[in-house]
């Protein structure tokens, strides 16, 4: 009777956790768009190879075709529509498993836009550095500033009105990396325009760079890819 007893306990404690591993699993789902998770997927099964160059980011670093920009087939975008600091921390062990050679991160934007404060940002900008130096302690870790913004364009008004935050936060990464010893690569300073709006001749929307935007990119961070 008490072994009964016993093993009805074990039992109704395993699936109490099952079921709390489960609820946390279905809220983290809720979490992010059904675009992430699609994208998020198809990393997840694409080959690794060696020394790896990686962009990671948002919609912004998704836009960038980076393979046929540098000619170089070891630079794999991991940029993802809508992205956050939380969701690169969610999907960071696709980019560690193949143990970069360089990541190039660039995210932020899109956490201010939802409220997020610079404290909680920078926290989470940690955990991605201490996440990829463990996990892959190899790997050169590239932050790049978060890029400016325009207000002048009739779209994403939520982002397009955040150049003050845009501003400082870039001075705390930049901090941040020199204290983690890693490169800042300042890319805010190379798209303003005289108003410190980001420059009409890289975007249509305010937000995102268009073709001409993409090779100003590339022509900075160049001398760090080889």
């Amino acid at each position: 009777m008490v072994q009964m007893k016993i093993l009805i306990i074990v039992l109704l404690s395993i699936i109490f956790n099952v079921n709390i591993v489960s609820q946390d699993s279905q809220d983290y789902k809720r979490k992010f768009k059904r675009h992430y998770y699609l994208k998020k997927s198809v990393f997840e099964v694409l080959p690794n190879n060696d020394d790896e160059i990686i962009f990671l980011g948002n919609s912004i670093t998704a836009g960038g075709i980076w393979t046929e920009l540098f000619q170089n087939v070891r630079i794999k975008n991991r940029g993802i529509s809508g992205d956050v600091t939380d969701g690169i921390l969610y999907r960071l062990k696709e980019v560690t498993e193949s143990n970069p050679e360089k990541v190039f991160i660039m995210i932020g934007v899109n956490d201010l836009s939802k409220g997020k404060s610079q404290e909680y940002i920078l926290k989470n900008y940690q955990r991605i550095i201490d996440e990829i130096l463990n996990d892959s302690p190899e790997t050169k870790i590239y932050i790049q500033s978060i890029l400016p913004v325009n207000d002048e364009f009739d779209y994403f008004k939520n982002h397009t009105n955040k150049t003050d935050s845009i501003l400082s936060l870039n001075t705390s990464l930049k901090t941040m990396a020199d204290e983690r010893g890693l490169i800042y690569i300042d890319l805010f300073s190379s798209f303003i325009n005289e108003k410190l709006k980001l420059n009409e001749e890289y975007t249509f929307d305010g937000l995102h760079l268009n073709g001409q935007g993409y090779l100003l990119w590339k022509s900075i961070v160049e001398k760090y890819i080889y």
